[in-house]
């Protein structure tokens, strides 16, 4: 569009600042705030079967109240691919594990169980001795596709295996029995999260699950620095001296002396 001047001068119309093409792409390419903000930190750790977390998950939603945990089974042999891959910050392991690049923890040991199939002698016994099963077949649990399957091959009168108490009580197949076993390794619970974590987060839930109490000096959250409370107001008021009495009467020479102790004078 053009526009007249006086004297017959003509120029062409500029669009205002404010609707400059340039400005209105500028605009668009800057990123929202809401773009901008970070996804909420979830701390997520991985466990075992027969690991029963449920005290530890309490203490955390007790003491940290502004990160949520995130925990989900894993199968022994994942134990530690989730912590390679990021699936998980921390995973409760079976000891023992391949400990490159890992930082583990033992915390506390297994007891082992022998399962064998419903009616088997075994289960006229409350606790029975490896030496005394010598004459058993015994079933490879890993060549199976692991407890559960294992406890299932049992059940059919294979054979018997070999597992921690926890893990059988927690498939708790049909048609089987566990005893305690005696004479047998024993297995191992350990924490395991990367050496190259150095994360605070992290470090409060190692010290929930390690026994140390919220005030404890090795948290994290107890060295943080608590605010100073100001001094509560004197309501007293300030203090008035009492004014001194005259004393009406002369002091007592025998006052504060032992019966006797005045020395007798002349008469």
């Amino acid at each position: 569009m053009l526009q007249g001047y006086p004297g017959g001068r003509y120029c062409e119309d500029v669009p205002a600042d404010n609707e400059s093409p340039q400005n209105a792409s500028a605009s668009d390419s800057v990123p929202s705030e809401a773009t901008e903000q970070e996804a909420p930190r979830v701390l997520r750790f991985a466990y075992v079967a027969g690991v029963t977390p449920g005290k530890w998950i309490r203490r955390w939603e007790e003491r940290v109240l502004d990160i949520p945990l995130e925990s989900f089974m894993s199968d022994d042999g994942a134990q530690l691919s989730v912590l390679r891959d990021g699936t998980a910050d921390l995973s409760f392991v079976r000891l023992p594990v391949e400990r490159e690049g890992l930082n583990v923890i033992p915390l506390y040991e297994e007891q082992p169980v022998v399962v064998a199939p419903k009616g088997h002698e075994i289960s006229v016994f409350e606790e029975v001795a490896l030496e005394d099963l010598a004459q058993e077949t015994f079933l490879d649990v890993a060549e199976l596709g692991g407890p559960e399957m294992a406890m299932q091959v049992v059940a059919s009168g294979a054979g018997l295996v070999i597992l921690p108490m926890s893990v059988a009580r927690h498939f708790n197949v049909k048609d089987t029995v566990a005893r305690r076993l005696t004479g047998a390794p024993v297995t191992e619970i350990g924490l395991a999260w990367p050496s190259d974590s150095t994360d605070e987060i992290i470090e409060e839930f190692i010290g929930i699950v390690r026994g140390r109490t919220a005030a404890s000096s090795r948290q994290p959250s107890a060295q943080q620095e608590k605010p100073k409370k100001e001094p509560k107001p004197d309501r007293r008021g300030p203090a008035v001296k009492k004014p001194k009495v005259a004393q009406r009467y002369a002091p007592n020479p025998d006052k504060g002396r032992a019966k006797g102790s005045r020395k007798k004078g002349k008469r």
